[in-house]
């Protein structure tokens, strides 16, 4: 069989996951392959005592990798944005494929890495990129290829994940979130996580492989879960409703939105079962339905399987001298809609309101008002004893379907009653029927 030359940059967790399972697997995968597939050069920041990496070649320089003229695959597990989109377009321009799992690279540089790549005539690959080893991107743009994919959505975070799973025995964020960097599910610097950020990127990628639109990371709404608490996921427990972190993709005539935000889930549904740092993602598609992909979201051999089934799938096209087999985003360049991003004020939802009122006549009255002027129907509502000296009561009220727009005008207007005490606590509901 043919060899075809592999080079990793970056021997962190996914890279020296990547480094195991290539070199523990290699029969397995030449036979999937149809050619041998072989780690040639490593380039690292830092070395890895507790890695045999034998004979390979090691080197501080990433760019060793890049210039190596027996290179075919130039795999980047190096992360960010700056070094990395060096990196990979350097590879390019010498004619080189590149497996990636960095999806911050790919959501906000991929529109210009693709362009280059499809001017080069090489594959960029990126599937470990988004939900670690679940192989979500494979089945979009290949499994699920007949269909029109209307709307994508999911966990896409397991600290989110795993944070507001722990929430609800009653434990507060930031106990949790401490529990969570000491267990290695958080970084030392959270903010990509809890706030959405690190979702929105992936995201962004879904979007544009599901509904055939460019990469618009920049327009993507992004709420964290800083601001969720043990009193909210109680109640929302008692409405039959958990509380996830979810991003949520979906295709409409004027647009797509593009949002990341807690959101509440039906009890019912298999996406609100889904706890700890596990990942989920949901796509409805007009002819086969609603599919779920569900497993572990991160890890050092759980990204690798996702890291070296592209370097399989490229490897074929290597050792048979064919052309890229798939398109970067499943459609062709020019088949790309200029469908752009909603502004939130556009989305339509449902939502749990939490409004702190004193408990004085005429209060709810003024609630149901201020809703119905605009337009919004109530579901259901909850007055509950008051916690306060003071008299406030909480009121919960979940409402039907509504357009953002109007929810913000209504909750403006509530705010500003002398009854209501501070800010109404809003979180977006979904059923995906």
């Amino acid at each position: 069989m043919k060899d075809v030359n592999v080079g990793i940059c970056g021997l962190g967790t996914v890279g020296g996951g990547t480094f195991n399972v290539l070199t523990r697997n290699a029969a397995i995968i030449a036979g999937r392959a149809g050619c041998n597939i072989r780690i040639t050069r490593v380039a690292s920041r830092h070395s890895r005592d507790d890695l045999e990496l034998g004979s390979v070649p090691f080197s501080t320089d990433i760019f060793d990798v890049v210039n190596d003229p027996d290179i075919d695959i130039v795999v980047e597990l190096i992360g960010g944005y700056d070094a990395a989109k060096e990196l990979v377009l350097a590879a390019i321009a010498q004619g080189k494929h590149v497996v990636t799992a960095n999806k911050a690279l790919i959501a906000v540089h991929g529109n210009e890495i693709f362009e280059a790549a499809e001017k080069a005539g090489v594959v960029v690959a990126y599937e470990a990129g988004v939900a670690g080893g679940i192989p979500v991107i494979k089945a979009v743009r290949e499994g699920l290829a007949a269909n029109r994919i209307d709307t994508i959505a999911g966990i896409i975070n397991g600290t989110g994940n795993y944070i507001l799973t722990e929430m609800r025995a009653g434990r507060e964020f930031g106990e949790v979130l401490k529990e969570a960097q000491a267990l290695g599910y958080a970084e030392a610097d959270p903010t990509f996580d809890v706030e959405g950020i690190d979702a929105a990127h992936k995201l962004t990628i879904l979007a544009a492989s599901g509904f055939g639109v460019p990469l618009q990371f920049e327009k993507a709404y992004t709420e964290g879960i800083s601001g969720i608490t043990p009193y909210d996921i109680s109640h929302a427990e008692l409405l039959g409703y958990r509380v996830k972190h979810l991003g949520i993709a979906r295709r409409r005539d004027d647009g797509i939105e593009l949002r990341v935000h807690p959101t509440l889930v039906p009890q019912s549904h298999l996406i609100a079962q889904v706890d700890g740092v596990l990942n989920a993602v949901l796509v409805d598609g007009d002819a086969v339905g609603q599919t779920m992909y569900y497993g572990p979201g991160a890890g050092d051999e759980a990204t690798a399987s996702a890291v070296i089934a592209d370097i399989v799938d490229v490897a074929r096209a290597v050792a048979s001298n064919s052309q890229q087999r798939v398109p970067y985003l499943g459609f062709r360049p020019e088949a790309l809609e200029d469908l752009s991003v909603l502004p939130m004020e556009d989305v339509q939802s449902a939502y749990y309101l939490r409004i702190q009122a004193f408990d004085h006549p005429g209060v709810l009255a003024k609630i149901a008002a201020i809703l119905s002027e605009h337009g919004i129907n109530i579901e259901s509502i909850m007055q509950k004893e008051s916690e306060f000296k003071d008299g406030r009561i909480p009121v919960i009220i979940l409402t039907h379907t509504v357009q953002e727009r109007q929810m913000n005008l209504a909750i403006e207007e509530m705010e500003a009653l002398a009854d209501i005490d501070g800010k109404v606590v809003r979180i977006r509901a979904e059923n995906f029927n």
